[in-house]
């Protein structure tokens, strides 16, 4: 099973931007705790732009992959360009969060994504990740038993 782990913008900035919200962990080092926790029978691929065109690039190239991962980050509440690629794909989508977003500032409370998604996890910090891959390994499983 391949799943692609898509990071919007300002996640390039883990461990250094607010850790208070975002927590100490740099992307690097969350790809490395996502790729120890993902079965062996898991193949993990990361991406990360603060690019909405190389996103949406990402999205439309995920017609290989069995399952998507994405932090759109603040695309999350404005993009429906991100929205419509969404849709676009066969491969299911997981919304993650590291934050509540929904204990935060209004403008992040609506997501233009998550009606196109198979589920929404938000504000378990780095874990909101874990959580998607199992959700997603669940979702394959349940499709293809």
């Amino acid at each position: 099973m391949r799943i692609l782990v898509l990071n919007g913008p300002n996640l390039n900035l883990l461990g250094r931007r607010e850790p208070n919200v975002y927590g100490e962990m740099s992307l690097k080092g969350l790809a490395a705790e996502l790729m120890l926790r993902a079965p062996e029978d898991v193949e993990l691929t990361f991406k990360q732009s603060n690019h909405e065109g190389d996103l949406i690039d990402a999205l439309h190239d995920a017609f290989d992959y069995e399952g998507v991962i994405l932090n759109a980050g603040a695309y999350t509440h404005t993009s429906i360009a991100i929205r419509d690629a969404i849709s676009a794909i066969a491969a299911p989508v997981v919304e993650v969060h590291i934050s509540n977003v929904h204990a935060r500032e209004a403008f992040r409370h609506e997501s233009k994504l998550a009606a196109v998604c198979i589920g929404v996890i938000t504000g378990f910090g780095l874990t909101s990740y874990t959580l998607a891959l199992h959700a997603l390994i669940e979702h394959w499983r349940n499709r293809h038993d």
